[in-house]
């Protein structure tokens, strides 16, 4: 039981990622974005990774660790392009 709350958990926090990304996008501006937040969600991801593995409680729910932290990945490599566009815009 306790693995299916948490998978639900990992699944509520990663529905948002899709629409940041979307907005990191378009916006084309880090304005509005932490460096900081991306960060530690991420390292919180992979921390949660490590210790399914570390653990040997591999189950379905790794998957949706791994789903987001592919996601914030994806909306840091966005703010590091913006933080470009941004410094072009002056």
């Amino acid at each position: 039981m306790g693995e299916l709350f948490e998978a639900i958990m990992v699944i509520c926090f990663g529905l948002s990622w899709p629409t940041s990304i979307y907005k990191s996008y378009k916006s084309m501006t880090t304005k509005g974005k932490s460096l900081m937040f991306l960060i530690f969600v991420f390292v919180g991801y992979i921390c949660g990774i490590v210790s399914k593995i570390a653990s040997g409680n591999i189950t379905y729910v790794l998957f949706f660790y791994i789903l987001n932290a592919s996601m914030v990945m994806t909306d840091l490599m966005l703010y590091m392009r913006n933080r470009k566009f941004d410094k072009l815009k002056g």
